[in-house]
C-alpha cells in the first residue's frame, strides 16, 4: 500500500520562504512521480510542479516558475517543495500525490500536473501566507 505524508506548512509573511516534505512508502520500484497540487478556499486543486524519482525530472506550473523548486532524495524516498518569494496568492492546502510512470512498448510517460493521473494522495498540509 502506497502512503506519502507531507509536513512543513505553516504561516510565513510574504516574500518569505517554506520547505514543504512529502516522503512515500510502498512504491515496489522507482519510476514513479511524485507531484505538488494545492487547494486554495474557493477555488480548485491546481498542479505546482512534479519530479520523476528515477532521474529527477521536473515541471512547474507558470505560476510558480522561477519562486519555487522542486527536489528529491531517493534513498529517503522524499521530495521536498522549496517555496520562495511567496505572495498571499499562494495560501492553500498543499497536497502531494504519486504515482508510476505510464508505459507504451518501450515509451513512457511521466505524469503530469493533472489530478486524474495520481491514485495516491496525502493528507495535505496548510500554507498560509500573510501580507
Amino acid at each position: 500500500e502506497v502512503q506519502l505524508v507531507e509536513s512543513g506548512g505553516g504561516l510565513v509573511q510574504a516574500g518569505g520562504s517554506l520547505r514543504l516534505s512529502c516522503t512515500a512508502t510502498g512504491f515496489a520500484r522507482v519510476d514513479y512521480a511524485i507531484a505538488w497540487f494545492r487547494q486554495a478556499p474557493g477555488k480548485e486543486r491546481e498542479g505546482v510542479s512534479r519530479i520523476s524519482m528515477s532521474d529527477g525530472l521536473t515541471y512547474y506550473a507558470t505560476s510558480v516558475k522561477g519562486r519555487f523548486t522542486i527536489s528529491r532524495d531517493s534513498a529517503k524516498n522524499t521530495v521536498y517543495l522549496e517555496m520562495n518569494s511567496l505572495k498571499p496568492e499562494d495560501t492553500a492546502v498543499y497536497y502531494c500525490a504519486a504515482d508510476y510512470y505510464r508505459f507504451m512498448g518501450t515509451q513512457r510517460r511521466i505524469p503530469m500536473l493533472e489530478e486524474y493521473e495520481y491514485n495516491n494522495w496525502g493528507q495535505g498540509t496548510q500554507v498560509t501566507v500573510s501580507s
